[in-house]
Parts: C-alpha cells; sequence; structure tokens
C-alpha cells in the first residue's frame, strides 16, 4: 500500500527529498514520491491521494476559465454600447455624410466602419499597454514577439481574422442594422472555433457541446432567417449589414482556434497584445492608407476625434474590448476554445440587455428567440462534468 504509517510533525518534514530517501532506505515497499511527500507537508502528516488533489486541481482550473468567460461575456456586451453611439458623433457622421454623397450610402458605411474600427483597435492597444505595464510583463511581451515561429506568428495571423474580418463585420453590422443585431448575430461563432480546434489540434468535443453546437446554429437560423423574411416582404434587405454579422461569427471562431495554438506556449496577456499589434498595423500602415490613395478622406477626419466627448466613447470602447479579449484568451488554456467561446456566447444576451436599457432598442422577436437558442446551447456545453475537461486534447 502506498500509504506511510506514521504521523510526521512538520518541523521533520522541512527536507522532503531526504525523508523520500530515507523512506527508500528503510524498505517500505513502493514509497511515497516527492510530490505525494510534499502533500503530506501541507495536509498536516496525513497522506493524499495525488489523484484527489489532481482532481481538486482540475476544480479549480476549470472554475478559473469559466469565471474568466463569464467577464468576458460581460465586458464584450458593453462594448456594443459605445460601439453604438460612435456613428453618431462627429467626425464619423460627418465622414459617412461627406463620403455618402460621392460614392453612395453602402460604401461611405464601409469605408467609414474601417476607420472607426482602427481607433477601436489603436484605443485597446493602448488599455494592453497600460494593462501590461501595472503587471510588470513588458519583458514577456519581448520574449513572446522575438519567438516568431513558434509563438507570435499565430498572434499575427489572428490578428488577421479578429480585426478585418470580425470586428469590421460586427461594426458593419452596427451601422447597417443596428447594435442588438450585431450582437447577437455574432454568437454562432463558437460553433466554427469548436470545429476548427477539434479538426485542427484535437481538442475534445463531447456528445454535450455537439448538442449544444446544434442549438446554437437553430438561434443563428432564427436570427438570420427571421431578419431575411421581414426584409423581404418590406423589399429593402441591408444584405451588407448581414454579411457583417456572418462576418463577425466566422473571424472571431477563426480567431479563437487560431489564439489556442499560440496559447499553448505563449503568456495570453502579451500574445493578446501581439495580436492587436499586428491589427494595428493592418489599418494604419495597410489599409488606412490605401483608402486614402483612392481619394477617401481618411486622415482629414481622423485628425477630428480629439473631440472631447468622442474621445472618451472611444477610450471606452478601448477598456471594455480590451478586457473583454483579456478574459477571452485567459479562459482558453484553462478549458479550451470551444467551452470559453460558448460562454463567452452570453455576451449578446448583455449585449441586448445593456442596448435596451440604455437606449430602448429592442429587437425583433426572431433575434431574441436566436439568442435564447444560442444562450442555452451555450449553457449545455459548459454545464459539462468536469471530469471530461481534464484532456482538453485528444490522445
Amino acid at each position: 500500500m502506498r500509504i506511510l504509517d506514521v504521523d510526521i510533525s512538520k518541523k521533520y518534514l522541512a527536507d522532503i527529498r531526504r525523508l523520500h530517501l530515507l523512506a527508500v532506505e528503510l524498505g517500505l515497499g513502493d514509497p511515497p514520491s516527492l510530490r505525494e511527500f510534499h502533500s503530506i507537508l501541507k495536509n498536516g502528516g496525513t497522506f493524499v491521494d495525488l489523484k484527489t488533489l489532481k482532481k481538486q486541481e482540475n476544480k479549480r482550473k476549470i472554475s478559473k476559465g469559466y469565471m474568466w468567460a463569464l467577464f468576458c461575456a460581460v465586458f464584450w456586451g458593453l462594448w456594443y454600447l459605445p460601439g453604438t453611439v460612435v456613428w453618431v458623433l462627429n467626425p464619423f457622421d460627418e465622414m459617412y455624410a461627406a463620403i455618402a454623397k460621392a460614392s453612395g450610402d453602402g460604401m461611405s458605411l464601409v469605408v467609414t466602419a474601417v476607420l472607426i474600427t482602427a481607433f477601436n483597435a489603436l484605443t485597446v492597444m493602448l488599455a494592453l499597454m497600460v494593462w501590461n505595464g501595472v503587471l510588470g510583463k513588458y519583458g514577456e511581451l519581448g520574449r513572446t514577439l522575438r519567438e516568431f515561429h513558434p509563438c507570435s506568428k499565430w498572434f499575427f495571423l489572428a490578428s488577421i481574422f479578429g480585426g478585418p474580418i470580425a470586428i469590421l463585420g460586427s461594426f458593419i453590422a452596427m451601422g447597417f442594422i443596428g447594435g442588438a443585431f450585431a450582437a447577437v448575430a455574432g454568437l454562432l461563432y463558437p460553433v466554427i472555433g469548436s470545429i476548427l480546434a477539434y479538426y485542427w489540434y484535437g481538442e475534445k468535443i463531447s456528445k454535450r457541446a455537439i448538442i449544444g453546437i446544434g442549438i446554437i446554429v437553430l438561434g443563428g437560423i432564427s436570427i438570420y432567417g427571421g431578419g431575411v423574411l421581414t426584409e423581404l416582404s418590406s423589399g429593402n434587405i441591408p444584405w451588407i449589414g448581414y454579411l457583417g454579422g456572418l462576418m463577425a461569427a466566422a473571424g472571431w471562431g477563426i480567431e479563437g482556434a487560431i489564439a489556442g495554438k499560440g496559447l499553448d506556449i505563449a503568456e495570453p496577456d502579451a500574445g493578446l497584445t501581439l495580436r492587436f499589434l499586428g491589427e494595428n498595423i493592418i489599418w494604419w500602415v495597410i489599409i488606412v492608407p490605401i483608402l486614402a490613395i483612392l481619394g477617401f478622406p481618411m486622415y482629414s477626419f481622423a485628425f477630428q476625434v480629439f473631440e472631447p466627448l468622442t474621445l472618451l466613447v472611444l477610450v471606452f470602447a478601448g477598456i471594455t474590448f480590451g478586457f473583454c479579449y483579456v478574459t477571452w484568451y485567459k479562459s482558453f488554456p484553462l478549458i479550451g476554445v470551444g467551452r470559453g467561446q460558448g460562454i463567452g456566447n452570453l455576451y449578446g444576451f448583455c449585449a441586448v440587455i445593456f442596448i435596451f436599457l440604455f437606449f430602448g432598442d429592442m429587437p425583433e422577436w426572431t433575434i431574441i428567440l436566436g439568442g435564447l437558442l444560442c444562450i442555452i446551447g451555450s449553457f449545455i456545453m459548459f454545464t459539462e462534468d468536469t471530469s471530461a475537461l481534464e484532456t482538453l486534447r485528444g490522445e
């Protein structure tokens, strides 16, 4: 039996290695390992089975992962408030009107959304730099950046899907249809993230998770199908707005799977900052200059954002979205991409509540139904028995 049949006082357990060697010399058969001696020390000389300790530690890890994902949902839901308000503030409202005269409403909304998304990325980056400074992680940030091939390349790749696809798509959906639709439309992203993580690096998907994914898909059909039927009856279909919602769902799902790969070896705070560094490069070094060369007044309106109210809204967007991403990325190594995205899906519910409380906007019943189905599916995914999550990857 792997039992130490004597109660040893803590003061004699200071040198765990020496006691282990003593147990071997005394011929106790199968003596406790060094880790087991350490557990004896922590428990006043009483032997605790390592399997029990492992189970307790796993339970704490899972609880912490779900806590991070829940915080993500709250911050993400809050982000839709400044994300909706910013459209009616100078210079973005004037930019939309100026471009619409020459290029039409559709092109104007997309170009304005590009500038809004670029400023969103910039304010998030500033918030993350402050966050890393407070945590004293600038050194870790530099080390992660230098390890491009095994590590940082994944975060730069994630920035492509998270920024120009997901976040831009969400802003487009807000501009064309509304904040409530934009929030609920993105609820499909855990389906994409879970499937990619499963086929790419073997992250486990249980039967319970598959059921949850199926319910989320039904929710997505309700969100999009109901809205399209309503618009068909009126003869006016904002296709670009629906496309923006699909971009958000696909982009965030793919980004989550890519980030999960990078987080195998990277620290979440440092990795996330590199992800937004990549997005800022995409916007401010590539896309915004190209649009300016094509004749759009990008820089003339960009320099007008220093009005106090506009700056306040952009800073609020940066803080809420920055910490939404911090908590999102921290949940992935603890509970996996699919489950982290599943509970993070509650952001749609939070966003609809916040938008209703602050703006009084009540979404269509089909959107509410679809949102409820997505939330139910997410709930089914994250209420798995923690014993099923001891190993996130397949053998």
